[in-house]
């Protein structure tokens, strides 16, 4: 059964760091693209960044850009949020998602997702 599993999630003070994980099972990540996605109470849902399969092309939301970094570890079946410089208008549950083709960097399209992890930034 193909499953995503988010963690790292918590709270954080405004300029701290940190990294959210996607492991998969049930299938290899390596050939999906992921896109890391979040959604606060009473927004909609935002594309913060994807990567394209095999790890291909990266494209981040103009609100993270130079602060959110997304990897692969092909070994791990996993792929990497790494958060700097949190803000208070980050918090959100966040969540990965993956689809075989692109159109998750595309369109923010997806076939597969997690439940998700929340992050709050706050002093």
């Amino acid at each position: 059964q193909l499953q995503l599993v988010e963690s790292g999630g918590g709270l954080v003070q405004p300029g701290g760091s940190l990294r959210l994980s996607c492991a998969a099972s049930g299938f290899d990540l390596d050939y999906y693209s992921i896109g890391w996605f979040r959604q606060a109470p009473g927004k909609e849902r935002e594309g913060v960044s994807c990567i394209g399969s095999s790890g291909g092309s990266t494209k981040y939301a103009d609100s993270v850009k130079g602060r959110f970094t997304i990897s692969r570890d092909v070994a791990k079946n996993t792929v990497y949020l790494q958060m700097n410089s949190l803000k208070p208008e980050d918090t959100a549950v966040y969540y990965c998602a993956a689809d075989l083709s692109f159109r998750i960097c595309v369109s923010w399209e997806y076939d597969y997702r997690g439940q998700g992890t929340q992050v709050t930034v706050s002093s």
